[in-house]
């Protein structure tokens, strides 16, 4: 505190032993006459003071705020401008809110308009393919071309019952007597891998990257007939990766679909994809030759080439499954079945050997069996539990592998009964497939990959642990090594 004398203006303050504040030329005065400190009554000396460094100039008080009326005119002026700012926050608040709910009105307008479009163009869709099978089942033998000019029948032009060209029906069924006949005089491969020969392969399967690493699974793996040295894989971000086998690593990739591809066949020189935006793309030497669309409305699950090449079978998660030509990248015919349709459609697919049957497993965990050249449905084998994921015809025409979620399969064709079944070992079953003897059948289940003997009494012949679960699986050239398709992007090798 400083200790004042009224009237006199203090000049240099100082401070006392005690923390006290004093006026120095007061304080000194009063040391002189009494030699104590003012405030504490203690003996005090002038050499005990000590001087303060202070501003000489100090700021006046705000004439407005020196009195009670003036002050209260202030905290009015603050007190009207705070309600100001709360007003205009409110204001704010308010049209942001409006904003907002215009927004989500739009949004959801525009979903409803996206899901209704979405829904004609599948409806349009599914009429155009359903036009098409009737148009070809009911092409008339004879026609007028031109305004007034009429022909006789053209044989070339007449149908099967199924829908099928005429001579496409001859070529199938003289495929398939040769099949026949060569399947009874078969002689296997003298490089056939023997079971021990597969039992010595490596415990661990090597790892090579095939697809971009936003990859979530190579669902489809194929080895060109033709050139065992090639083989293609199908992954979950729409790319295909062709492999070279000799090298042990990936020669090219394709960006062949925007949607996941999980259909691959090959016919001759000619790569067949299909993909989850309902197109099936011929591909030659890594370029596109032509497209097919409007066979299926939704996923093309699964594609088979039939044994004369020129045409394959294409399968789709709408329950249906077309007869497409090859050369004109055009679906002949198409067959649906409404139960299959019911239960969720299509997920795998295949020609048998001979050419004149096919399978088609559906999501309702049944195989239903077509006669090709009528097209009609000839028989069925249930007994899974949960869709059939994958299915393999065996080389001999016997047997039909299939695979879900409970367990893997082998039926007798010729009963049409159940061989034996293998308990899958995380409740997933995903592929099955047999090497081209029909000697071996690989099943991947889980994170296990299997090989099986048949000549064995299906006995395993050789048991793998991948790092990832199985999508796929495929044998190499003579069944020297199996190939794995895991959800990575990664393609695992056993030999």
């Amino acid at each position: 505190m400083f200790c004042a004398i009224s009237g006199v203006t203090p000049t240099e303050p100082v401070i006392s032993p005690a923390g006290h504040l004093f006026e120095k030329s007061l304080v000194t005065k009063a040391l002189k006459e009494t030699g104590q400190c003012p405030v504490t009554k203690q003996p005090l000396s002038v050499e005990d003071l000590v001087a303060v460094q202070t501003s000489g100039a100090i700021k006046p008080r705000v004439a407005s705020a020196a009195s009670i009326p003036g002050m209260l005119s202030q905290f009015h002026d603050e007190w009207d401008a705070l309600m100001l700012e709360t007003h205009t926050l409110r204001t704010d608040l308010h049209a942001s809110r409006q904003e907002l709910s215009h927004a989500l009105y739009q949004h959801d307008a525009a979903c409803r308009v996206i899901a209704r479009v979405v829904k004609e163009r599948d409806e349009a869709r599914s009429a155009l393919a359903s036009a098409r099978g009737a148009a070809a089942q009911s092409a008339p033998a004879s026609g007028k071309r031109g305004a007034d000019v009429m022909e006789p029948e053209d044989e070339d032009t007449k149908r099967a019952k199924g829908g099928l060209p005429a001579e496409t029906v001859e070529a199938m069924v003289a495929k398939s007597k040769l099949l026949s006949k060569q399947r009874k005089t078969r002689v296997i491969s003298e490089t056939l891998a023997t079971g021990e020969e597969i039992a010595a392969f490596g415990d661990k399967p090597t790892s090579t990257p095939c697809h971009p690493t936003k990859c979530k699974g190579i669902l489809a793996i194929v080895v060109n007939p033709e050139d065992t040295n090639v083989l293609v894989t199908a992954g979950a971000d729409g790319s295909v990766a062709v492999f070279d086998v000799g090298k042990g690593k990936r020669s090219s990739q394709i960006a062949a679909h925007k949607k996941r591809a999980k259909a691959l066949a090959w016919a001759g020189d000619a790569l067949l994809t299909g993909s989850a935006d309902a197109s099936i793309k011929i591909w030659r030497d890594g370029t596109c030759v032509g497209t097919v669309a409007g066979t299926h409305v939704g996923e093309v699950s699964a594609i088979s080439t039939h044994p004369i090449k020129s045409h394959a079978a294409t399968f789709g998660a709408d329950g249906a499954w077309g007869f497409v030509d090859i050369a004109l990248a055009e679906t002949v015919s198409v067959a649906r079945d409404d139960d299959a349709a019911a239960g969720g459609g299509f997920s795998c697919g295949s020609f048998h050997p001979d050419g004149l049957i096919l399978a088609a497993g559906g999501n309702d965990a049944t195989v239903r069996l077509w006669d090709v050249k009528t097209q009609k449905r000839v028989a069925e084998v249930a007994g899974h539990v949960g869709a059939v994921n994958s299915l393999c015809f065996s080389e001999n025409g016997y047997y039909l592998a299939t695979s879900a979620s409970d367990s893997a399969k082998v039926w007798d064709l010729r009963k049409l009964k159940e061989v034996c079944s293998f308990a899958s070992v995380d409740d997933t079953h995903n592929a099955v497939a047999f090497d081209a003897s029909g000697y071996f059948l690989c099943i991947g289940s889980g994170t296990q990959l299997t090989v099986r003997g048949v000549k064995q009494d299906w006995a395993v012949v050789k048991q793998w642990e991948t790092p990832k679960a199985i999508a796929s699986v495929a044998f190499g050239d003579d069944a020297k090594s199996v190939y794995a398709g895991c959800v990575d992007h990664n393609l695992r090798l056993c030999k």
